[in-house]
C-alpha cells in the first residue's frame, strides 16, 4: 500500500516497476498453494503504463475448475501482499474461452492488454 515518509505529510505511490515485481512474487506464491491455478496476468491502467497516484491493479485469473460462484472466487484471495488495492476477475477456462471468443468491448480490451505475469505448465 502507499507509504508515508516519517517526515512528511504526502503519500508516496509505488511505481510501476515495484508493483509488477510484487504481483509477480504473488502470483508465483499463491499458484504454488493452489494447484486449479492456471494463469494470472494483470491489465488496466498499470498494463498500459498510464497508472497514477490511487490507480489500483486490476487482474485476471483462469483456473481450471472453481467450486465458487463468479461472484465470490477474489474474496478467496490474499492481497495483503500486494503494494496497491487490487481488485481480481478469477474465471474457469471455459469462461475464459467463451469470453475471449466475444467481440465485446471488454473481451477485446483483456485479449489486446493483458500481460500475463504467471502460466502453469502443462508439461
Amino acid at each position: 500500500m502507499p507509504v508515508r515518509s516519517l517526515t512528511s505529510p504526502v503519500l508516496r505511490w509505488p511505481d510501476a516497476q515495484a508493483v509488477d515485481q510484487a504481483v509477480r512474487r504473488w502470483a508465483r506464491k499463491i499458484a504454488a498453494k493452489r494447484p486449479e491455478i492456471l494463469r494470472i496476468g494483470y491489465f488496466g491502467s498499470y498494463a498500459r503504463g498510464n497508472w497514477g497516484v490511487g490507480s489500483d491493479l486490476d487482474l485476471v485469473m483462469v483456473v481450471d475448475r472453481a467450486e465458487q460462484p463468479f461472484e465470490r472466487r477474489a474474496s478467496q484471495l490474499d492481497l495483503t501482499e500486494l503494494p496497491v488495492p487490487a481488485e481480481v476477475l478469477v474465471y474457469t477456462v471455459e469462461e475464459w474461452e467463451r469470453l475471449s471468443s466475444q467481440k465485446g468491448r471488454f473481451a477485446l480490451m483483456l485479449n489486446k492488454e493483458t500481460i500475463w505475469i504467471y502460466s502453469r505448465s502443462t508439461t
